[in-house]
């Protein structure tokens, strides 16, 4: 693409582009993200990546208390510059907001999964947590292919530290008790 073809839009402004953008930006791609006030577009998913949020989405909307509702990927606007969109997210019901809703804020969201690739490798890994973490969103999830086979790694935010702890690395079961009482087999994957 030259210079002359380059969509004035998608000039960022010296201070970067901000939250309320991808509201107001035309032709964006679908589930683009705002990360550190750049525009992050979605590459083209595996079966992995499909199937595992698929799986996921459900088990939580069938374990899921009704003071709680499941979303996909749904962007969560974190502050001026961050509005990432997790694969999966648990939201409080009462909070849940109108159909015209483009995004949540921290404080409506409970837990957060994030479905890893190859191309979001290290935002799913380091930086998306990182950014949760701050917002004080208090589970996250992140959900690898290992082998083949579904792993997720559960963390929980420690408030003295303001980070995730590692609360677990799940392989065939995902049995907890919080953020709500749940048992997923993993396995159910190949039956999608």
């Amino acid at each position: 693409m030259t210079r002359d073809k380059f969509p004035e839009w998608l000039r960022p402004p010296p201070e970067g582009f901000a939250a309320s953008d991808l509201d107001r930006l035309p032709g964006l791609p679908p589930h683009t993200e705002l990360i550190d006030g750049s525009l992050v577009f979605a590459s083209p998913q595996t079966q992995f990546h499909s199937l595992a949020i698929t799986l996921l989405e459900s088990a939580l909307r069938q374990a899921a208390p009704p003071t709680l509702r499941i979303r996909r990927q749904m962007t969560v606007t974190l502050g001026q510059v961050q509005r990432p969109e997790p694969d999966v997210i648990a939201v409080h019901a009462d909070r849940d907001g109108g159909l015209d809703l483009t995004t949540y804020r921290p404080d409506e969201v409970v837990l957060v999964v994030e479905v890893v690739c190859r191309a979001s490798c290290t935002r799913d890994r380091e930086r998306k947590p990182q950014l949760y973490a701050t917002a004080g969103i208090r589970h996250f999830w992140r959900v690898e292919s290992v082998d083949s086979r579904v792993v997720v790694y559960v963390y929980e935010l420690d408030f003295a530290t303001n980070r995730y702890v590692l609360t677990g690395i799940h392989r065939e079961r995902l049995t907890l008790s919080v953020p709500f009482e749940l048992d997923i087999d993993l396995s159910d994957i190949d039956s999608l």
